[in-house]
C-alpha cells in the first residue's frame, strides 16, 4: 500500500532533524522549514485536485489540461496559474508576434511546451529534456490537450542545433538548473543573435551564470531582468477558507535561492 505523503515527509523530518548538530546553522534550520513547506505544498496540490481537477486555474495557460504529479518543482502554483507569473506579459505579448518555432530546453512534464502550443496555435514546439521520464510525461500531456501534431520531443539540445531554425521567428526558453551556460552559446550557433530568448538563470549552480550571459548576448539583444515577484491571485474559495500561511505555501515555487530570468530580444 502506498504511504501518505505526510507519512514520506514525516519519515524524511525525522531523518532530517536527528542529523541536526546541537548547534545547527541558520541553513540547516533552513532545510527543515523547506522539507516542511514542500510537505504541505504537497498536500494543497493533492486538496487541490480533489476541488479542481488538474486543470490550470489561471494566466496565460488557463483551462490547459495537467499532470497530477510534477516530474520536478511544485505543482500546485502551475494548478492555480501563477508559476512564473513574472514571464506572463512578456509572453502573452509574444503570443501576437507571429512566432513559427518555440525550443524548450528543459521542458519536464511540458508546462511550458504545451502551455505554449494552446497559447500559440501556429507555432511548432520543440521540447527537450534530458530525462526520459519528462520526456514521456511532456508526451502524454500534449496528448491530453490535443497538440501531439505541433510537439517534437526530444533529449540533450546541443548549442550548434540552433542553426537549423535559421532564419525563422523562434522563441528559445531555457531551464537547465545551470546547464544554460552549455546551451547557449552564440560563438556556436550565430543564428541565436535573431532569435528571442528567455531563461532562467542559476548562479546558484553556477557561478556568474547571469552576467556571463548578459555578457554573451549584449551585442545582439535588449536585455530585461526579471526577478522573483509576489504572488496575486483570485484564490479558489476553499483556498480562500485555509490559512493564511496555507495560501502563501500555495504559490511557492520551491525555490532554494534567487533566480531571475533574463529575457532577451534581438536588437535588430
Amino acid at each position: 500500500m502506498t504511504r501518505s505523503v505526510t507519512h514520506q515527509y514525516a519519515d524524511l523530518l525525522r531523518k532530517r532533524v536527528g542529523e541536526l548538530p546541537a548547534d545547527p546553522t541558520v541553513e540547516e534550520m533552513n532545510e527543515v522549514l523547506r522539507l516542511l513547506g514542500r510537505w504541505r505544498s504537497r498536500v494543497l496540490a493533492n486538496t487541490y485536485l480533489k476541488h479542481d481537477g488538474a486543470v490550470v486555474r489561471g494566466g496565460p495557460f488557463a483551462g490547459m489540461r495537467y499532470v497530477e504529479t510534477a516530474t520536478e518543482g511544485a505543482l500546485v502554483p502551475r494548478l492555480l496559474g501563477t508559476y512564473e507569473s513574472e514571464l506572463h506579459p512578456y509572453l502573452t505579448a509574444l503570443a501576437r508576434a507571429g512566432i513559427t518555432d518555440v525550443i524548450d530546453v528543459g521542458c519536464a512534464e511540458g508546462y511550458y511546451a504545451v502551455g505554449l502550443a494552446r497559447l500559440m496555435p501556429q507555432a511548432i514546439i520543440h521540447a527537450h529534456d534530458i530525462d526520459e521520464a519528462a520526456r514521456q510525461a511532456c508526451v502524454e500531456l500534449a496528448a491530453m490537450n490535443g497538440v501531439t501534431e505541433r510537439l517534437r520531443v526530444g533529449g540533450a539540445f546541443a548549442p550548434e542545433d540552433f542553426q537549423a531554425f535559421a532564419g525563422r521567428q523562434v522563441l528559445v526558453m531555457v531551464d537547465a538548473e545551470g546547464a544554460e551556460m552549455d546551451v547557449l552559446r552564440p560563438d556556436l550557433a550565430p543564428a541565436l543573435g535573431a532569435m528571442t530568448i528567455i531563461v532562467e538563470t542559476h548562479d546558484l549552480y553556477r557561478k556568474r551564470a547571469l552576467a556571463t550571459l548578459v555578457e554573451r548576448f549584449s551585442p545582439t539583444h535588449q536585455i530585461t531582468l526579471v526577478r522573483q515577484q509576489s504572488k496575486v491571485t483570485d484564490l479558489p474559495e476553499w483556498l480562500h477558507a485555509q490559512p493564511h500561511l496555507d495560501q502563501l505555501l500555495a504559490v511557492w515555487e520551491w525555490r532554494q535561492a534567487p533566480t531571475p530570468w533574463l529575457v532577451m530580444r534581438p536588437k535588430a
